[in-house]
């Protein structure tokens, strides 16, 4: 019984054990699940911040970008303004000296056909430089639309890139935590049955003990009671070897009384015999 005793508080202690065990290992499983899921939002932060950087030093590429475009297009506009205001200049030269051959010549027909073609040419030479600055300028802001156009859709391009690497991170990632998951659960349920097999095992074996422990014990009682039986059996052969003994020794001592009576009594007569004849002897004598 103190074994068995003894055997029952192993396991009570076996068992609590394996539920503390049990219960740290949910505490692990939980501060694991705390850290992964700060670890992942930390991630999420990172790449959100990374991200918006991305914007913000885009979005500053672009008005860069614009400004460096508008103060191109007011250089130009300067430029040709300049070289407007040179023609302007040139062609008020060109009237005055006209002006003053006009007036040193007195030819006011020539003067008038020449002003008209002058003029004229002037006009078509002003128009053919606005033509080519409006041309230059739509063929400008066409380049630049076109370019805009270009760096948006490659925006747009990087976007749905990173987009799509993030997506296929976050599915990969997903992918990974499914199948840790499965496995933790899966190495759970496999512990969970050998701790059941175990227990199963251990109690089999404690069961198969007690059995044997009951069995020899039962072989023992029987053996001591055997003994027992034995032990009485032999007393009473012994104490009917003793009084069997006793009795052959009472026989033998009253044999030898018998005998030493009828040994004294022929001593007696051996000695009455022997006065006899001494007296018979002495008389003679």
């Amino acid at each position: 019984r103190c074994f068995y005793d003894q055997k029952i508080l192993h396991k009570t202690f076996g068992e609590w054990k394996e539920r503390w065990t049990v219960c740290r290992e949910k505490q692990l499983s939980l501060r694991a699940d705390n850290h992964y899921r700060h670890l992942l939002l930390n991630l999420i932060f990172k790449a959100w911040r990374a991200h918006v950087c991305q914007q913000r030093g885009k979005r500053n590429k672009y008005y860069v970008a614009e400004s460096h475009a508008k103060k191109q297009a007011l250089l130009r506009t300067w430029q040709h303004w300049l070289v407007y205001v040179g023609v302007q200049r040139t062609k008020h030269g060109m009237q005055s000296v006209a002006l003053a051959f006009r007036e040193r010549s007195c030819l006011r027909i020539s003067w008038a056909v020449w002003r008209r073609q002058h003029y004229q040419k002037c006009s078509g030479h002003k128009m053919n430089i606005l033509a080519l600055q409006h041309w230059a300028q739509s063929l400008q802001f066409r380049a630049w639309l076109q370019w805009r156009e270009l760096y948006l859709h490659t925006q747009n391009e990087r976007q749905k890139d990173t987009r799509a690497v993030t997506h296929h991170q976050h599915w990969e990632l997903r992918r990974c935590v499914g199948a840790w998951l499965g496995y933790l659960n899966l190495h759970r349920v496999k512990k969970h049955q050998n701790e059941l097999a175990q227990e199963f095992h251990r109690s089999r074996a404690l069961r198969r003990c007690f059995s044997n422990w009951q069995l020899s014990w039962e072989c023992r009682r029987r053996m001591h009671a055997h003994q027992r039986d034995l032990e009485k059996q032999a007393a009473r052969i012994a104490l009917w070897r003793a009084f069997a003994h006793w009795k052959h020794y009472v026989v033998l001592c009253v044999e030898e009384a018998q005998q030493c009576e009828l040994a004294e009594k022929h001593y007696k007569c051996h000695l009455l015999v022997l006065q006899k004849y001494w007296n018979h002897w002495k008389s003679r004598l």
